[in-house]
């Protein structure tokens, strides 16, 4: 599971974005977990779930899939929580560790579900506005993910959107290729050099990315 740093770097972040799209987003209300359903359904696609014809999994996709979804998951615990960090921050870390999910009056066993079948699930409890934790952590472990690796690249991507942003994306004056080599790329070699444990890993990681893009644009 997430670390209290982690945990509360993540929702730091998640809030700060929401305050991007829009600065009154919490009485805005918006219906975040809606966009899981649309994320589930996409990484069903991904998956791979018509059994009347052949389909490979795209792994990196479905990933990336679940760091969306778990996106919209963090926003919907602030905003159930008013925003406030620290309730949202204890509704995160301190999440039933359940092994059963009742869901329209029927008891599902989650070690029982396939990854489509988790999926799905997770999507009909998106509907009715509830999340499952346990849930999300089966999916996780499904996609050869962990909470370490959910949080760096969670972080990695918030990091470099805002750097994006920062640095004239809307605009049209940012340059994605930095040194013949796109920014992603940049991203993934400079997390590589640092610890996510830190408490600064977000400021370091911004700090890394305006050095290198300064250096070789």
């Amino acid at each position: 599971m997430l670390s209290r740093i982690q945990a509360e770097t993540m929702l730091t972040l998640q809030a700060q974005m929401n305050a991007k799209i829009n600065p009154d987003w919490i009485n805005a209300a918006y219906p975040y977990l809606r966009a899981v359903v649309v994320e589930g359904a996409e990484a069903m696609e991904h998956r791979g779930w018509k059994w009347w014809k052949k389909q490979q999994c795209d792994l990196e996709q479905l990933q990336m899939e679940l760091v969306d979804i778990w996106h919209f998951t963090l926003s919907h615990i602030l905003l159930v929580n008013a925003g406030d960090h620290l309730l949202a921050m204890h509704a995160l870390l301190n999440s039933a560790v359940a092994t059963t999910i009742t869901f329209d009056e029927k008891p599902w066993v989650i070690a029982e579900l396939d990854l489509v079948s988790k999926l799905e699930l997770s999507i009909g409890l998106a509907v009715s506005r509830r999340i499952s934790i346990p849930l999300f952590n089966a999916l996780l472990a499904d996609c050869n993910m962990d909470w370490q690796g959910l949080y760096c690249q969670y972080v990695g991507k918030n990091v470099l959107n805002f750097f994006r942003q920062d640095h004239g994306y809307k605009e049209g004056t940012y340059r994605k290729l930095w040194g013949g080599r796109e920014d992603n790329e940049h991203l993934v070699e400079i997390m590589g050099s640092l610890s996510s444990e830190a408490g600064d890993f977000q400021h370091q990681l911004y700090t890394q990315l305006k050095l290198r893009y300064t250096s070789l644009s």
